[in-house]
């Protein structure tokens, strides 16, 4: 490992493991066997986007960081997250530029701005072509820009499964449509990068929150020189992924972080 890698992180919102599998989708094979991966990843409860993605940033569980529903809560004892670890350039570490590319407002709050070396956020809620817009501005910036890590959150999954249903038709068109934007996004990235793809919670019926397994388990895909195809032979939480790209990156961890390294 060199500390010449860079990350790519892209997070389809509400993904199960089985609407990926069942989505019809080629790409999903494709980068399964390029890739390690657990298909049994656990997410945080309460399984809501907003805290699943503080944890997913922070690496501690909603009661730590304080976040339990889709208001944000300022922390009372703050944990630096993902984004400030790697904006802080440590003595003998070289800051690292960062990016993050969302269609849900709310998670503004997962970092300050100012940590933050492009920012952009385009409106699920009013404009359906969201997705596609962010993926080519992510796109875009990763060549234009060559950042260390960039963050792409794809909305569509979440909000078709709250309106059709979690494992309708539209909701696996949904996911299908969001491995064509993943694949877009491969086919740019050099060998020194690393791509994660995987999701916050997963849903049932038209909603998601509760600790039922549909809502719990999540998929958690890495494709990188540094790691060898194949599932995981350890179990695998949300709350890996921060330490897991901060080794990657070379930052130091927040020693208030509770997930593990994946390699």
């Amino acid at each position: 490992m060199t500390v010449e890698n860079k990350v790519v992180m892209i997070l389809l919102d509400g993904m199960r493991p089985d609407g990926m599998m069942n989505c019809g989708n080629p790409e999903v094979n494709k980068l399964l066997s390029e890739s390690r991966y657990s298909l049994k990843a656990q997410t945080v409860w309460p399984s809501v986007t907003l805290p699943c993605h503080m944890s997913l940033f922070h690496s501690v569980d909603p009661d730590r960081h304080g976040t339990t529903d889709n208001i944000y809560m300022r922390q009372v004892r703050p944990v630096k997250g993902l984004f400030e670890m790697l904006h802080r350039g440590d003595p003998g570490l070289t800051r690292k530029k960062s990016a993050m590319f969302y269609s849900w407002e709310e998670l503004r709050d997962l970092c300050r701005f100012d940590r933050l070396d492009r920012s952009l956020m385009i409106n699920l809620h009013t404009n359906e072509d969201c997705d596609e817009e962010l993926t080519d501005e992510a796109i875009k910036y990763i060549k234009d820009h060559d950042p260390d890590f960039v963050f792409l959150y794809l909305g569509n999954p979440d909000e078709t499964g709250h309106k059709f249903g979690w494992m309708s038709e539209e909701y696996l068109k949904s996911i299908s449509k969001g491995f064509d934007r993943v694949a877009k996004v491969k086919n740019v990235l050099s060998p020194d990068h690393t791509l994660i793809v995987l999701a916050d919670h997963g849903g049932h019926g038209r909603s998601h929150g509760t600790t039922e397994p549909e809502d719990m388990t999540i998929p958690v895909i890495i494709r990188g020189k540094d790691f060898a195809p194949g599932e995981f032979g350890v179990d695998v939480n949300i709350k890996d992924v921060a330490p897991t790209v901060a080794k990657l990156l070379g930052a130091q961890r927040a020693p208030e972080w509770e997930g593990k390294e994946l390699f």
